[in-house]
């Protein structure tokens, strides 16, 4: 099965989608410089298989990619994913604004 991620900016939120089937959003908010990501969600039968983990990587690295927005981690699934890869820090301010 393919694995599909995409910005969906028409609903301020990344999505990650395996075999057509939606498996798991990313919400966010932008203000100024910063994008919030403000709350992850997976599909309750699809939790447990690393599929948050790969959709907040695929979100920071399309944010690094495209603009130069600073990530502020409103959720704290997104806070716990940025103390694991201490290495993308530089991408993080504490505050939107």
């Amino acid at each position: 099965m393919s694995t599909e991620f995409s910005n969906e900016t028409d609903a301020n939120r990344y999505a990650m989608r395996i075999g057509g089937e939606l498996v798991g959003i990313l919400d966010y908010s932008i203000l100024g410089g910063t994008i919030s990501l403000t709350r992850a969600f997976t599909v309750p039968a699809q939790r447990g298989k690393g599929y948050a983990a790969d959709l907040v990587a695929y979100a920071v690295d399309d944010i690094e990619r495209t603009s130069d927005r600073r990530i502020v981690p409103m959720c704290w699934y997104v806070a716990d994913w940025f103390e694991a890869h201490p290495e993308r820090a530089g991408l993080l301010q504490r505050r939107a604004g």
